[in-house]
């Protein structure tokens, strides 16, 4: 081993002495071939956009109120009604049951969802239903032109059944809008799913009592009164007693209003 590093040191030293200035390499290098080019580094790769959460799609009642809230007249609100796809009721009634009579009576009543006679008609208490109520009026001297008539929900719902929760509070926001576009003196809630449906239980009271009613859209609230619906009439007794004596009440107001002018 010693004499091999011997030779090996002694033949490096001849190769200095016989003018070798560098080392040599195993294989070959070409002297007259251009030097490859400098390796440029790759770009880091664009981090990713972060995750974004969609944001949540309106609810139907949310958009029946950002409908409803755009509507400036009456007209207005009539057409984003017609226009409204948020209820299904829309596709399975046969009409639009809006609003009847003149704003300036200062006197709503609002009545049940519409029948079939209603839903023929297109408008407001029709059919026996509308001939029972003209009846009423005129006991106590009023007529359909002394106020003015809507349902609680513009659309028949299917087979004349309930109106579902949902679909009550759809129609809700177009209803409110209407009082709020109205401003009415003084509202009769005919029936008691309009009372239920405009009246918080707690405040709820019996026929011929006027209630006080808030309503989204109008700084105080207004005068409400529950009344049997008309339908219920023919078949129970006691709600006709109820009703008269709404009716009594609703024609008292109405001279103590008029004293008061």
């Amino acid at each position: 081993m010693h004499e091999s590093r011997m030779d090996a040191l002694n033949l490096l030293r001849l190769q200095i002495d016989w003018g070798a200035d560098e080392a040599l390499e195993d294989a070959p290098v070409d002297r007259l071939r251009a030097p490859p080019p400098p390796a440029v580094a790759k770009p880091a790769p664009a981090p990713r956009p972060a995750a974004t959460t969609p944001a949540p799609r309106a609810t139907q009642a949310e958009r029946a109120i950002a409908a409803a809230a755009q509507a400036a007249t009456l007209d207005q609100l009539r057409a984003a009604l017609t226009a409204f796809d948020g209820c299904a009721l829309r596709d399975t009634a046969a009409s639009l049951v809006f609003l009847e009579g003149d704003p300036a009576t200062g006197l709503l009543l609002i009545g049940d969802p519409p029948g079939e006679a209603e839903d023929r008609a297109g408008t407001p208490f029709a059919g026996p239903d509308g001939v029972l109520l003209d009846r009423m009026l005129a006991s106590i001297a009023l007529t359909r032109k002394d106020l003015m008539l809507t349902p609680l929900i513009p659309w028949r719902p299917p087979g004349g059944r309930l109106p579902n929760p949902g679909e009550l509070a759809v129609c809700a926001p177009f209803l409110h809008r209407l009082i709020a576009l109205t401003e009415p003196r003084r509202v009769i809630l005919a029936g008691a799913l309009a009372a239920r449906a405009l009246l918080p239980a707690a405040r709820r009271r019996p026929a011929a009592t006027w209630v006080p009613m808030s309503v989204p859209g109008l700084a105080a609230p207004i005068p409400a009164m529950p009344m049997p619906s008309p339908a219920t009439l023919p078949r129970t007794p006691a709600a006709r007693r109820e009703a008269w004596a709404a009716l009594r009440a609703l024609r008292r107001t109405i001279d103590a209003d008029f004293a008061e002018k």
